[in-house]
């Protein structure tokens, strides 16, 4: 892996992993606005119609308006072929075409067990949304939203388009960005001994200075715990009061990530794009705030806007 990629997996890849190995089964073949929104929604049942030419399969990114400036894709998920834009009314839906060997169900569960293959999926998927970006709101789609062909693909657009267009409407001229505050453990540990006043104990002796010793321990654990509550609380509170939307997250799994320390905080929230300067100086104000606790905040994105549609009723 060079290092470009390296740095592009531990920043963007352990969400999207996490998300495919969740839901790309689970969502094979469901509703658009189901994966858009997290929440599942039975969509009408297509009109049977004959397998896409070629045997092939239409993988979808996302959803624009049709009036979007059309964005000009040579890489795709399947690896060949342009991105292509199917038009149904004012709506649009990014899509690619691509061998229906490689994804069928079947074919994704082997292939989901491949964290590689899954990598460079997830990033082309993800490309693919980042360029669309640009030309106008987007309503993603997750890792495996696939269909046998267009006629499906336009009636799940027509059965879900109110529930699009409002979610188009409320990303325009926003963005998702991702907030992670991390701390060390230890200077988060020596700041919780500070503030309840602990002293040196000592050598440990008999059993009464042993529990004394342990008992400390525990406070000063208790006061770390309370310190990092307070510093997640004040830096989610300060971002949440100020952005247009705000949702937390899983701490992401140290292991895929590769983060050092332990995560306090994984915040996803949604900004005014013109705002974007004031997004910057308020990470900074927090960063120095609590820059004496060992604290670290990372800013990321923009992303696509997973986190931020409205939620369709069933």
């Amino acid at each position: 892996m060079n290092d470009e990629l390296a740095r592009w997996a531990a920043r963007r890849a352990p969400d999207l992993i996490a998300r495919a190995e969740a839901d790309a089964i689970a969502e094979l073949r469901r509703a658009l606005v189901d994966a858009a929104t997290g929440r599942r929604v039975e969509p009408p049942a297509p009109a049977p119609e004959p397998a896409a030419e070629d045997g092939e399969l239409l993988w979808a990114y996302g959803v624009t308006r049709a009036t979007a400036e059309p964005a000009t894709l040579q890489s795709s998920v399947g690896g060949e072929g342009p991105v292509e834009r199917l038009d149904h009314h004012d709506l649009a839906l990014l899509v690619s075409r691509v061998p229906r060997a490689g994804f069928t169900e079947e074919a994704l569960r082997r292939n989901l067990n491949d964290l590689a293959w899954l990598e460079r999926v997830a990033r082309s998927h993800e490309a693919v949304l980042e360029a669309a970006l640009e030309a106008g709101p987007v309503v993603p789609l997750r890792l495996c939203t696939i269909f046998d062909g267009s006629t499906g693909a336009q009636t799940m657009l027509d059965g879900h388009a109110d529930a699009l267009r409002e979610a188009l409407d409320a990303l325009e001229g926003r963005q998702e960005w991702s907030v992670k505050l991390l701390v060390d453990s230890q200077a988060l540990l020596a700041a919780g001994a500070r503030a309840r006043g602990s002293t040196e104990l000592g050598p440990a002796g008999s059993g009464a200075a042993y529990m004394l010793r342990r008992r400390a321990e525990r406070q000063d654990r208790d006061a770390a715990d309370q310190l990092a509550a307070g510093i997640a609380d004040d830096v989610h509170a300060r971002l949440q009061d100020w952005a247009a939307g705000a949702v937390l997250r899983p701490a992401q799994n140290r292991d895929l990530s590769g983060h050092e320390g332990e995560m306090l905080l994984n915040g996803a929230y949604l900004v005014e794009a013109a705002k974007l300067p004031e997004l910057r100086a308020l990470i900074e104000e927090l960063r120095e705030r609590h820059a004496e606790l060992g604290a670290r905040i990372e800013l990321s994105g923009p992303f696509p806007a997973y986190n931020f549609v409205p939620t369709l009723d069933a």
